[in-house]
Formats: structure tokens, C-alpha cells, sequence
């Protein structure tokens, strides 16, 4: 069985339901957007919301994928930054209870965290304040521990990557797309994994993370990149172009193109075959997660060897099983059940 590294930013999500749309626009925020916040702002918006309903969860996109795939019972890594408080510890238990191999570094800063504002539509909307995730570089001299030992490094991804540490060897890696924002981070994981050896994948993450960083995805991933996971509102922000034409732009930069449409489900291209994936029937209650329990199931299908049609019924099974419950995990039962599922396709 293969084994797949993700990196991102590594955050605690805070799920608020929201019974209404104008709560967003007095705080300012667009919907479906993902907004940076800073410590402050994070703080005023939790405190204008303390009389609604919460609940938390281990989360970061790329982290949401790798938890995934451990939980499927595939080998994974990750690779984040998290700070020496509750909500650290709560994301370190939650990621090795998945089964998830954790390199992480540990920072003085606050964990980060994602306010995640679900309106009636269950769409999703964040103002995350990265904290800890921010000292995640790819510079600097960080303490960073794998298998009890503090190893001194001058970049944080060789470690798990490639050598020096052979054990922890990787055969794919997903990049998380809110990392772009740090071009040099972004740009030194995908070099390296790529002469590592691994097949590399990127989430582009939001729409608004590709409007602001449209030229550097579009070098960065006919360099180095193998699989691009998009919906179609990045696909669109990406080409300007409608889902299935988004689709064959993608593909002429990297192996394989993924565009999920919602509830039409997803399209796939590699080479020049085009697989048309339906979405399951789902009751829809909060989407948060979808895109990367998508990408858990199209990854996990890979590192067993499996045909991408394959893949993307995975992908397709997961998502629409997790738009079903409020936030990005979901309980030991349904679990069960989407294993019977694939086992049946």
C-alpha cells in the first residue's frame, strides 16, 4: 500500500450554524469566501456569535484529506504547525486516533482556527486566524519531532519528504491551496516533492485563494504538479472557463484534472479520457469538508492502484456522506457504511 503526505495549514474549525444570510454581511464577510483574520478579529467575531450554537473539530483542508485516508485504513502523514495549547493537544489526538503519522512543529503562538459560518443554503463561509499555522515556512530553524527525537532543520519538509529520514518516506503528497499565499513555501514543497519521487496533488482550495494567485498556480502546477483537485467556482476562477472546458485547461498542465460540480457530482480527465462521476444522494446539511473527503477518497483509491472511475466513485462516496453531518468528521457508523459502499461498487 502506498502512502500519502499531506501539508497544510493545521487548524481547529469552529462550526457556527447560521439561521440567517445578514449575519454575514454585518460582519462583513463574502459569502463562500475564505477571509485571513488576525487574532483580534477572530476574537470579535466569536464574541458577536457567543450566543449561537458551536462545535469544534481538528481541521485545515489538507488535514481534513489525510484524516480521511487513515480512517479508510490508507498510510498517511501530515505535516503542520500547531501551538502548545488545548487546542494543539486536541488536534494532535485527533489526527494520531485517525491512525494519521503526525510531523509537526510546535509554536508558542495560539493554534490556529477556523470560524466556519454555515447558512441555511449549507454553504460555507471562513474567517480563519492562522496563529501557529503562519510559522509553517520553508526556512528557518524549527524543532520539529519525529519518532521521539528533535531534529534541528533549516526547511521542515525534507524531514518527512525525503531523507535524511528514510522511514518516513512518501509516495504521494497533497499540497494544501491556502499555502500558496506563501510563494516560497508553496513553491519549495512542491519542488522538492516532486524530485523526491512523489506523484503531487494540490488542492486549489477557494476561489478567492486562485483569483489572488491565478499566475503563480498556473506555473507552479505545469512544473510540478500531478493531480489538481478544483470545484468549479476555482476551476472558472482558474480558466474563466465553464466546468467541463475548466476541466480540459487544467489537464493540459498536470496528469490528472478533477472538477467537482456540487450536487451534478465530478468530472475527470487524464489523457484524453473524460469520466463523468455522479454524486450519491445525500440530504445535505452542512458542505464543509466535501471537496476534501473528495479528494481522501480519489487519493486513497490511487494508492491502491485502482482506475481513477474508480477513484472518483470514492471521492463521490464520501463527500456525499459527510455533507450529511455539521463539520468535517464523521462518527464510527457512518464510516462502517461507506466501507460497505465501496466494497459494492
Amino acid at each position: 500500500m502506498k502512502k500519502i503526505l499531506g501539508m497544510g495549514n493545521a487548524l481547529v474549525d469552529i462550526m457556527i450554524p447560521l439561521d440567517n444570510y445578514q449575519v454575514l454581511e454585518q460582519l462583513e464577510l463574502p459569502k463562500g469566501s475564505m477571509q485571513l483574520v488576525d487574532k483580534e478579529r477572530s476574537r470579535q467575531i466569536l464574541s458577536l456569535l457567543k450566543d449561537y450554537k458551536r462545535s469544534q473539530s481538528a481541521g485545515g483542508s489538507a488535514a481534513n484529506a489525510i484524516h480521511g485516508i487513515a480512517t479508510l485504513g490508507g498510510n498517511s502523514g501530515y505535516i503542520g504547525a500547531i501551538g502548545e495549547d488545548e487546542l494543539g493537544g486536541f488536534f494532535v489526538r485527533d489526527m494520531i486516533n485517525a491512525g494519521v503519522e503526525p510531523h509537526l512543529i510546535h509554536s508558542k503562538e495560539e493554534t490556529g482556527r477556523a470560524i466556519t459560518l454555515v447558512t441555511p443554503d449549507s454553504e460555507r463561509t471562513f474567517a480563519t486566524y492562522l496563529g501557529a499555522a503562519s510559522e509553517l515556512s520553508a526556512a528557518g530553524s524549527q524543532q520539529l519531532t519525529v519518532n521521539s527525537q528533535q531534529s534541528a532543520v533549516h526547511s521542515h519538509l525534507p524531514i518527512a519528504i525525503g531523507t535524511p529520514i528514510t522511514s518516513h518516506q512518501y509516495d504521494y503528497f497533497l499540497l494544501e491551496g491556502f499555502l500558496v499565499y506563501d510563494h516560497n513555501l508553496a513553491e519549495t514543497s512542491l519542488k522538492l516533492a516532486k524530485e523526491s519521487g512523489l506523484t503531487v496533488s494540490i488542492d486549489l482550495a477557494s476561489y478567492n485563494v486562485v483569483g489572488a494567485n491565478r499566475e503563480f498556480l498556473h506555473a507552479m502546477i505545469e512544473k510540478y504538479v500531478d493531480i489538481v483537485f478544483a470545484n468549479e467556482e476555482e476551476a472558472k476562477a482558474f480558466s474563466g472557463k465553464e466546468p467541463l472546458e475548466a476541466l480540459k485547461d487544467l489537464s493540459r498542465k498536470c496528469d490528472i484534472a478533477v472538477v467537482k460540480i456540487g450536487s451534478k457530482g465530478s468530472l475527470i480527465k487524464q489523457g484524453k479520457e473524460i469520466v463523468e462521476i455522479r454524486a450519491i444522494p445525500a440530504h445535505p446539511v452542512d458542505t464543509t469538508g466535501a471537496g476534501d473527503l473528495y479528494a481522501s477518497g480519489f487519493l486513497y483509491g490511487l494508492s491502491q492502484g485502482m482506475p481513477i472511475q474508480r477513484c472518483g466513485e470514492i471521492g463521490a462516496i464520501l463527500a456525499g456522506n459527510v455533507i450529511e453531518v455539521m463539520g468535517s468528521k464523521m462518527t464510527k457508523e457512518q464510516w462502517d457504511k461507506i466501507r460497505a459502499l465501496i466494497l459494492n461498487i
